[in-house]
């Protein structure tokens, strides 16, 4: 089976992209599987499936997932390119419908604000002891469309890809959780380091650098706006009447992916 794909990034997280009609019948999670891998298929953090209204994402383990800020980005660039959508777009997510506003295009790199949403957390868990095999860790626990877990920290730990795979799995998240490592630069600066669920290390996140400003925010040690230093790009956010949060989303190319997998 061929499954044609658009390849395209946010802040170096990539995401393959298909037309949700042109999906063949099959097993979805494996199709998500296969296309993503590394070295044995196309490469990417995640599957996008495309309708003109709506979006479902899978991650490159199969699991499918609420949202994706860089993915949804990486959709409107999508649809405003092939002609489905004008400058400002709706896209319906997992975690409900997200709009976005182009700021500047050029060529096939797209620009956008996209309104997060107000993010839902308890004021008990902003500084949460989560335990771990090697100690406690003082962590952030919220939800900004997915779950996410902030640690706040003087350095990046230098085994934060160690760390962050025990923090998602912990028995505190059944669902898992997306995992953040966040060092607050000056006021309006932070660094971070994503663990995303279901995609493993990454170069940006979306809502993991929405759930790493909003954490620095409720932590007093960030004041809104906030640039997010990624190992890709930097993102930045703004919390006021919603949390927005503007980043890049660029085409690099189109394709057929030939999957192996029988069809239902």
């Amino acid at each position: 089976m061929n499954i044609p794909f658009t390849k395209a990034h946010g802040a170096g997280n990539d995401f393959l992209l298909t037309w949700a009609g042109q999906v063949p019948g099959g097993d979805i999670p494996a199709m998500a599987r296969a296309i993503c891998g590394r070295h044995t298929g196309i490469g990417g953090d995640g599957w996008i499936l495309v309708q003109d209204a709506g979006i479902r994402l899978f991650n490159a383990d199969g699991s499918e997932a609420e949202i994706s800020g860089n993915g949804t980005r990486c959709a409107a660039a999508l649809l405003i390119d092939s002609g489905r959508a004008s400058n400002d777009v709706t896209i319906n997510t997992g975690a409900g419908p997200k709009h976005l506003r182009l700021i500047e295009r050029t060529g096939r790199r797209f620009l956008f604000e996209m309104d997060m949403g107000l993010p839902i957390y308890r004021e008990n868990q902003v500084h949460y002891t989560l335990p771990l095999e090697h100690g406690a860790q003082d962590v952030t626990i919220l939800d900004v469309g997915n779950p996410q877990c902030a640690v706040v920290v003087d350095r990046i730990p230098e085994d934060w890809k160690v760390l962050g795979p025990e923090i998602e799995r912990h028995p505190h998240f059944p669902k898992r959780t997306n995992v953040s490592f966040v060092r607050p630069v000056d006021e309006h600066t932070i660094e971070a380091r994503f663990y995303e669920r279901g995609a493993g290390a990454t170069l940006s996140s979306g809502t993991g650098s929405t759930g790493a400003a909003v954490a620095a925010i409720l932590r007093k040690v960030a004041t809104s706006p906030v640039r997010i230093i990624t190992e890709g790009e930097d993102l930045r956010l703004r919390w006021d009447d919603s949390v927005y949060l503007t980043g890049p989303a660029e085409i690099v190319g189109v394709g057929e992916f030939y999957f192996a997998g029988t069809p239902i």
